[in-house]
């Protein structure tokens, strides 16, 4: 016997976050499944924390940083909650409804326990949504990989930095490339 897993679609995500069903659990929608979110270490909060507070300061009013907070990938039935988003500044149009991959400029995922779906899956699914850049912080390893350049549903560009202290004081000049 094969087994089918259920696919869900945004509305359908939505209705259930509506109804409270969800309430009780920490998920995103990924690729149309209901996927559980580790809870965050003290390590990987405060880096995250650190690094929004650096790129609002380096990016100002240009952008808006958003903190763990949802977009929406329509054409992936997904709604991942990124670590952060850098996103356009629309702030009323958000009111409405989550940022949409045009309005993405940047995405930041902290990885400890989920190293291999931020790397597998999340990957594929910014690339297909065609996120300019994606970023994932490895904890473990101390690692910074940088994906730029989506084409055909992945990253044609990979660049991994060996400096993962930078990110925690301040200094890493590639926040600041934008």
């Amino acid at each position: 016997m094969t087994l089918t897993t259920a696919k869900w679609t945004l509305d359908e995500y939505h209705r259930m976050v509506e109804v409270g069903l969800l309430s009780e659990r920490h998920v995103e929608l990924l690729n149309g499944e209901v996927v559980e979110m580790p809870p965050e270490g003290p390590e990987h909060a405060q880096l995250s924390t650190d690094a929004g507070d650096y790129l609002r300061s380096v990016l100002g009013e240009k952008v808006l940083v958003r903190d763990a907070k949802p977009i929406t990938l329509p054409l992936m039935a997904s709604e991942p909650e990124p670590d952060l988003a850098i996103v356009q500044p629309l702030r009323v149009l958000y009111r409405t409804r989550h940022p949409y991959p045009e309005n993405i400029f940047w995405l930041i995922e902290y990885s400890n326990t989920s190293l291999s779906k931020d790397l597998d899956a999340k990957r594929k699914a910014y690339a297909l949504a065609e996120i300019p850049e994606y970023w994932v912080v490895d904890l473990k390893n101390r690692l910074l990989k940088i994906f730029r350049n989506p084409n055909d549903g992945d990253y044609t560009s990979e660049v991994t930095v060996n400096y993962l202290h930078r990110l925690s004081t301040g200094r890493c000049r590639l926040l600041a490339h934008s």
